[in-house]
């Protein structure tokens, strides 16, 4: 069984994300969607900075969020106008509810930019969590769509800023599938002087 809520040591060994391709409804309604991103602030935060934002993408925007991704996929490909953009706007349409966590770092900090990027990545981490002890399943993603400067600069990035990815959660659709782990002792060692 994935993402057994029962107690946070069955949560972790096995949390699961689920494919936002495959997910449905429902996904969280405006409270547990309050709760969930409520939960995920509660993250390691050097300096108390809150180096990152979240945007939601409601429903009747996620056309909008699709001619976005096209208009700026063709600019940064000459030649793409015309083609099978499909997939842009499958990417845009897919699970209930979508999320882009934006990594927001405070230059003028003393605190290290690594650092701050690093607490955003636990905000990304945390959604996932939270989605997940709610009942629905999450999924991170980037691609080409959290690298474009100017899909960033639509959701508010300045520069500096960076989309540390999509979040979209939902419902799963289908069971879902287990997949190769590292093993510990391929990543763990000890330490000698």
């Amino acid at each position: 069984m994935f993402n057994d809520s029962s107690t946070l040591k069955s949560h972790l060994a096995t949390r699961r994300s689920g494919k936002a391709r495959d997910m449905i409804a429902p996904g969280p309604d405006a409270a547990q969607l309050r709760d969930i991103v409520a939960l995920a602030l509660r993250t390691p935060d050097h300096g108390k900075l809150a180096p990152w934002r979240i945007v939601t993408v409601a429903d009747d925007q996620r056309d909008g969020f699709a001619a976005l991704l096209k208009e700026a996929w063709v600019a940064d490909n000459p030649g793409a106008a015309g083609m099978d953009l499909s997939a842009l706007d499958q990417f845009a349409h897919q699970a209930p509810t979508l999320l882009v966590l934006l990594s927001t770092p405070d230059r003028s900090a003393k605190i290290p930019l690594w650092e701050q990027q690093m607490s955003a990545g636990a905000v990304g981490m945390n959604l996932l969590h939270a989605a997940h002890a709610h009942g629905f399943v999450g999924s991170w993603l980037t691609g080409w769509a959290a690298y474009s400067p100017a899909v960033a600069a639509a959701f508010g990035a300045r520069e500096g800023d960076a989309i540390v990815g999509y979040f979209f959660i939902g419902t799963a659709g289908r069971p879902l599938d287990e997949r190769p782990r590292p093993e510990y002792d391929e990543i763990v060692r000890s330490w000698d002087i």
